[in-house]
């Protein structure tokens, strides 16, 4: 596999301090392998709720790469952005301060988790960003890590950006880490402000329903669902009826805008 020097950073942009506190977690490898591992595959554990895009972040340096063709059109850009500083541009300014946080504790609980497991965690929020119409819309951001250097510290994430302004517009201020690949890690983290207080009922789903919820959203099936988790057709269901019946929703549109804001996906 050829590869290729990546030139240093150029453009620091609010999150560099906070990712550079976790240097055991980041690499600084400026020679990072220019192929990531498949994105289509990468982003198969994801879902999407609505128009979406992505692009791959090389860590070492923030610059982007493997950018999909609607983030233009979103956000009614001529050019695909080449630094991560160009998409955090693109957020609410109220929003980044809590994007910043947002950040750091996603990073502390992948510490605690254990950054041997990096891989097989997802990271996700939801911020506003300016869109191709002048005005600012609500997005909900996944982030999975894609590729780490001999050392084990990170070198590539890919980043996925859906427009779920037409499901919500509230935001819950939620990070949540949750395992992939095999994991079943589930960590709810409420951004605490001082002019943000959104009171959470409490919503007991067991980790089970968390998975099946999120698969529901990405519009799979019952069917499909229990070949997926290789359980059966009635457990399926029976989890399903479960989980409309704890968050109080009749139909799957209400069931995923109700998730969405209660920070369970």
């Amino acid at each position: 596999m050829k590869e290729k020097s990546i030139a240093k950073p150029t453009k620091p942009h609010l999150l560099s301090d906070i990712w550079n506190a976790h240097p055991d977690a980041l690499s600084n490898n400026y020679n990072a392998v220019t192929d990531p591992p498949s994105v289509e595959k990468i982003i198969g554990e994801m879902f999407a709720m609505g128009p979406f895009y992505y692009y791959v972040i090389n860590m070492a340096n923030s610059t982007l790469s493997n950018h999909h063709p609607e983030l233009l059109k979103m956000h009614g850009l001529k050019r695909q952005p080449q630094h991560l500083k160009e998409i955090i541009n693109l957020i609410h300014p109220d929003d980044l301060e809590f994007v910043m946080q947002a950040e750091n504790m996603t990073l502390q609980q992948i510490k605690e988790i254990g950054f041997e497991h990096q891989l097989n965690l997802k990271s996700s929020y939801c911020f506003r960003m300016r869109t191709a119409k002048g005005n600012y819309e609500m997005f909900h951001h996944q982030a999975i890590h894609s590729l780490k250097d001999e050392n084990g510290r990170l070198l590539q994430a890919v980043n996925i950006h859906t427009n779920i302004e037409h499901i919500t517009k509230i935001n819950s201020y939620i990070v949540l880490v949750t395992g992939i690949g095999g994991r079943t890690d589930f960590h709810q983290m409420q951004y605490n402000s001082k002019t943000i207080q959104i009171p959470q009922p409490e919503i007991n789903l067991t980790k089970r329903e968390i998975e099946i919820l999120s698969l529901l959203a990405t519009g799979y099936t019952a069917k499909k669902i229990a070949e997926y988790l290789n359980i059966s057709y009635h457990t399926t269901t029976t989890h399903r009826k479960n989980i409309f019946s704890k968050l109080k929703c009749t139909k799957i549109s209400e069931l995923v805008k109700r998730a969405l804001e209660l920070g369970l996906i």
